[in-house]
């Protein structure tokens, strides 16, 4: 994405398609002449007027209400003009017309939040949590996008960042003007001020976990040998029959995906084709595809008869899992004659869950497994959106601090540059150090007149 400043931009910021109101969205220097050709005189600043919108020969587009923004105290930080006009794509394809003819050019992905974010009015944690508050999939993620756009993440990250720039310049002063008959007298304070700050970023990277697990939710797999209820396992997560279940093997074909909140946990499940050998072309097929989900999945769920030897379900599994993380899930507890615990066992480095997906057994434990899998621990006080960018950055720069950490007694040089690394991971965060490749990245994800 190239940013032109001087260039003024427009989009539809509402959904296309029929509706009761479509807005026409402009930012930049040019916003505010182009409103006054399409209304026909001067608007005033930040009052909803009634008016009329008009085509270059004065023909009526529409009747709507016009609000304008001056800069710097707008969205955007620029002149900003927004036309409330009827819903419909006529109506808004023929203001946006307007403007293009005036002088304005079409927007890109998230151009608006971009610009507020190069005009100060967002730094990156807020830009992104903008984003995800429009795609949030449920209550809980979007209070913790809401909790990231008032800036709380990013206060978090800023004190961290004031306590590294305080050690640093203890550090730094003392290599610049160093006693020659003197050793560095403050490491054991600088030792105790680095365990704070590792303990600080500890605690901002495992909240800042439990929000990228809202936000981004679980992909699940559901895989296993034909008719060891795969299908009526889904739907007893789902909770109704999003799959036809029946006794005829190889009767699911395609991956069948569903966007599913398990107690506030957002799964996205695929219920996939019993894996089992097949001269049957589209079923083959089907086999195929189902390979390729186990190997997409944060998880696979393993459903195997729980009538079936415990050892011989695990070989099964592991032989077909490939080296993918799964759950085995022993299907059909209503069919045993005596009752079983279904509470989680461990049979080596994997899990095993006794379930009926017919009546609903164990389905209580399945769930906790899955939060458990997650790290999710729901929406706590607190909790932000964040994403695994986030993750990885602060990742980076505990791993900084930990390094000047066990320097710090003696190669203060070096301790000096690992504090510096750290800020510059932190910084990567609130978009002070920010490629613009990395900013063409996150933007593009946007919707055009977000």
């Amino acid at each position: 994405m190239q940013y032109r400043r001087h260039d003024t931009i427009a989009a539809l910021a509402t959904a296309p398609g029929t509706g009761a109101v479509a807005i026409v969205r402009l930012s930049g220097p040019a916003a505010q002449p182009i409103c006054r050709a399409i209304v026909g005189r001067e608007v005033r600043p930040r009052y909803a007027e009634l008016c009329s919108f008009r085509d270059a020969d004065g023909e009526r587009i529409d009747q709507g209400l016009v609000l304008f923004f001056p800069a710097p105290n707008s969205y955007t930080g620029e002149d900003v003009v927004e036309l409330h006009g009827h819903g419909g794509r006529t109506v808004s394809d023929r203001l946006l017309e307007r403007a293009f003819t005036l002088g304005a050019r079409g927007a890109e992905p998230g151009e608006f939040t971009l610009r507020a974010f190069l005009n100060d009015k967002l730094d990156l944690l807020q830009a992104e949590a903008v984003a995800d508050l429009v795609a949030s999939s449920s209550a809980s993620a979007a209070r913790a996008a809401l909790r990231s756009l008032d800036g709380q993440f990013s206060a978090r990250v800023a004190a961290i960042q004031a306590g590294l720039t305080q050690l640093r310049v203890k550090i730094e002063a003392w290599l610049d003007f160093p006693e020659e008959e003197l050793a560095f007298d403050a490491a054991a304070d600088c030792e105790a001020e680095l365990d704070a700050l590792l303990a600080d970023l500890a605690a901002l990277a495992a909240q800042a976990q439990s929000g990228a697990t809202l936000r981004d939710g679980l992909t699940v797999t559901i895989a296993g040998p034909p008719n060891a209820g795969k299908s009526s396992l889904l739907n007893r997560l789902a909770g109704y029959d999003a799959a036809i279940v029946t006794d005829i093997p190889g009767t699911t074909r395609d991956p069948l995906r569903e966007h599913l909140s398990l107690r506030g946990l957002a799964v996205s499940i695929v219920d996939t084709a019993g894996l089992r050998e097949s001269a049957d072309p589209v079923e083959r097929e089907g086999l195929r595809r189902a390979r390729v989900e186990v190997g997409r999945a944060d998880r696979v769920l393993w459903v195997a008869d729980v009538r079936e030897p415990l050892a011989a379900s695990l070989a099964a599994a592991r032989a077909a899992v490939a080296g993918a993380p799964f759950t085995l899930v022993r299907n059909k507890l209503d069919l045993l004659e005596s009752a079983i615990a279904h509470e989680p066992t461990s049979s080596g480095d994997t899990i095993a869950l006794h379930v009926s997906a017919l009546t609903g057994e164990g389905i209580d434990a399945l769930i906790a497994h899955l939060h458990a899998v997650a790290g999710f621990t729901g929406d706590a006080p607190g909790t932000f959106s964040a994403r695994r960018r986030h993750l990885d950055a602060l990742e980076r720069a505990r791993g900084r601090l930990a390094a000047a950490r066990a320097a710090i007694g003696g190669a203060l040089e070096l301790a000096a540059e690992e504090l510096r690394l750290a800020q510059a991971a932190l910084g990567e965060l609130t978009g002070e150090l920010t490629s613009d490749d990395l900013l063409g990245e996150i933007f593009a994800t946007f919707c055009i007149g977000k």
